[in-house]
C-alpha cells in the first residue's frame, strides 16, 4: 500500500516534467535548441527519481510479474501530469503559441499510419534506454549527463515517437480525444517493445563480456 501511495504522485510529477520540457521544446523556433532543452524534463525525473513509464518498462523483465501492475498506474500518473502542465500552460500568455506549435506536431501523427507511429515508438524507447541506463550506471557525473542529452536530443531531432510527451502534446493541442488515446497506446507499445529489446541487447552484451 506504500508503494501505490507513492506510486502515483511520482507518475504525476514525471509526466509534469515530460510537460515541462515539451513546453521548452514547442517554444523554440530553432528544433536543436528546443530537443537539448527538452532534456530538463528526463534530467530532473532521474534526479528526483520520478517514475516515467518509458523509463521504467525497460526494465520490466528484472522485476516479478505481480509487480507489473504497476506500469498502468505509472502510465495514467504520467497521463495526468502532462495534462496538468498542458492545462496551466494555456491560462498563460505563452499559451497560444504554445497550441499553435502543438497543433503542428499533432497533425503530422494524425496524419500518420499506426504502423508507422509504433515503429517510430519502438526507435525511441531504444534511445530512452540509453539514457537511463547510462545514467544508471557511468560512474562519472558528466557521463551520466551526457547519455541523458545525447540518448533523448537524438530520439527528437529523429522524430520519434515518445508516448509521455505525445500526452502533453495532443493536451495542449486541445486534441485529447478517443482517437488520440488509440494513437498513445499505440506509440506506446513500440516504447514497451524497444525498451525491451534494448534492454534485452544490454543483457546479451554483457553475458557475452562475462
Amino acid at each position: 500500500m506504500k508503494i501505490l501511495q507513492g506510486l502515483l504522485p511520482s507518475s504525476i510529477a514525471a509526466g509534469f516534467c515530460i510537460g515541462l520540457g515539451g513546453a521548452v521544446f514547442l517554444l523554440q523556433s530553432e528544433k536543436l535548441v528546443g530537443a537539448l532543452l527538452f532534456c530538463v524534463g528526463l534530467y530532473t525525473i532521474c534526479e528526483m527519481q520520478f517514475h516515467l513509464f518509458t523509463g521504467r518498462v525497460c526494465y520490466a523483465l528484472e522485476q516479478p510479474l505481480w509487480s507489473w501492475f504497476r506500469f498502468p498506474l505509472i502510465w495514467i500518473g504520467n497521463w495526468l501530469g502532462a495534462g496538468l502542465a498542458a492545462n496551466l500552460l494555456g491560462l498563460t500568455r505563452v499559451g497560444p503559441a504554445a497550441r499553435q506549435a502543438a497543433l503542428v506536431l499533432v497533425s503530422g501523427k494524425n496524419g500518420d499510419t499506426l504502423l508507422s507511429l509504433f515503429i517510430l515508438g519502438f526507435f525511441c524507447n531504444i534511445f530512452v534506454f540509453i539514457a537511463v541506463e547510462g545514467y544508471k550506471t557511468f560512474p562519472l557525473a558528466l557521463g551520466k549527463y551526457l547519455a541523458i542529452f545525447v540518448g533523448i536530443t537524438v530520439f527528437i531531432m529523429s522524430g520519434y515517437e515518445h508516448s509521455v510527451a505525445d500526452m502533453f502534446y495532443y493536451f495542449m493541442a486541445g486534441q485529447m480525444d478517443q482517437d488520440a488515446l488509440v494513437r498513445l497506446l499505440v506509440i506506446t507499445a513500440g516504447n514497451v517493445c524497444g525498451g525491451l529489446t534494448a534492454w534485452g541487447g544490454r543483457q546479451a552484451a554483457r553475458k557475452a563480456a562475462g
